[in-house]
């Protein structure tokens, strides 16, 4: 469906976490990223590869939450037919003018229709790339941000929204025997996805994807985070999954919030490419090597922010039931 602004991408995350230094500790020494800037209750990381003064942000606060999940849009007009869309549609927008968050220009936020926290920004301020600065890396060697996952109560809604109102594409999906739409990959840039959606209840944030250059820094880092005493922080994986055919490890922040570490996706910027189904009963889908997630995978996650009180939403439970879960990447 052809729209009136240019998403461009998965673009930050802002996490509210109880210790920053325990955080700061995690995310760098054992993720890889890097920091760009920090004050008494705010750290700014990077990736070594992004350009970008940040992609995440950690703010002091008594409980962890999800304040809001970003993305880049090509132009500032971009940011006013948002709104447009938007306000036609009813849904009460907030305006954060350049200067009230550091590092970024003007931003939209709202809250979408399954109740997960949106903000859209054209400008951030551009630092140097550290790709080739090999005798920086450390931990996971984190290379930039890839793609939120989302868990709501309505994937058909969520995927409608974002595909027809939003612009979009699906990458794969997962649907029952009546059709029914369980989970579903969707992306903006060339690849598997910056945003999947997963059945339960919800709005809450799954998890926030980083991208590694290869499966070796993946491995790399479990040993570094074991080291490191985060041995029991590591939830899920190494292992691939057989949706996106990612190369995947799942990990606990100290708050909780969980952190996959991907590798190995592929390419979707044909216009003839034909979205992938998965059925539901079919195991490959969920670890491509046939082991199961923990139960606290399906059953956990970090909850968001109202855009305009800044409280915690109440979740709903997912609309389409099943005896286990089944999960995405």
């Amino acid at each position: 469906m052809s729209v009136d602004f240019d998403i461009i991408r998965t673009a930050r995350a802002v996490l509210h976490v109880t210790d920053l230094e325990r955080s700061r500790d995690f995310y760098i020494k054992g993720l890889g990223l890097v920091e760009t800037e920090s004050d008494e209750n705010t750290i700014y990381l990077r990736g070594l590869e992004e350009h970008v003064h940040h992609s995440l942000v950690l703010k002091k606060a008594d409980a962890p939450h999800v304040e809001v999940t970003s993305y880049k849009v090509r132009s500032e007009a971009d940011l006013d037919a948002l709104a447009a869309l938007f306000e036609k549609r009813g849904m009460k927008t907030k305006w954060l003018e350049e200067g009230s968050q550091h590092a970024i220009g003007r931003a939209l936020r709202v809250q979408d229709v399954s109740g997960i926290p949106l903000e859209f920004f054209a400008k951030m301020d551009t630092v140097e790339r550290l790709l080739q600065r090999y005798d920086l890396y450390q931990g996971a060697k984190a290379q930039r941000i890839d793609h939120f996952n989302n868990m709501v109560s309505d994937v058909e809604a969520a995927y409608d929204f974002y595909t027809k109102d939003l612009g979009f594409s699906c990458s794969e999906y997962t649907a029952t025997e009546d059709d029914k739409i369980w989970a579903a990959w969707i992306h903006r840039k060339p690849s598997v996805h910056d945003v999947a959606f997963m059945n339960g209840n919800g709005p809450r944030v799954h998890h926030i994807a980083y991208w590694l250059s290869d499966p070796m820094s993946l491995i790399h880092g479990c040993d570094v985070l074991a080291a490191l005493g985060y041995a029991e922080n590591i939830e899920r994986g190494p292992a691939r999954h057989g949706l996106s055919n990612a190369f995947f490890l799942y990990l606990r922040d100290p708050d909780g919030h969980r952190i996959e570490l991907y590798n190995g996706d592929y390419l979707t910027s044909d216009p003839d490419f034909k979205p992938i189904r998965w059925e539901l009963n079919d195991k490959r889908r969920q670890t491509f090597w046939g082991a199961e997630a923990p139960d606290c995978w399906f059953n956990e996650a970090s909850t968001v922010l109202d855009v305009h009180t800044g409280k915690p939403l109440e979740t709903v439970a997912g609309k389409l039931k099943q005896a286990k879960p089944i999960f995405i990447v």
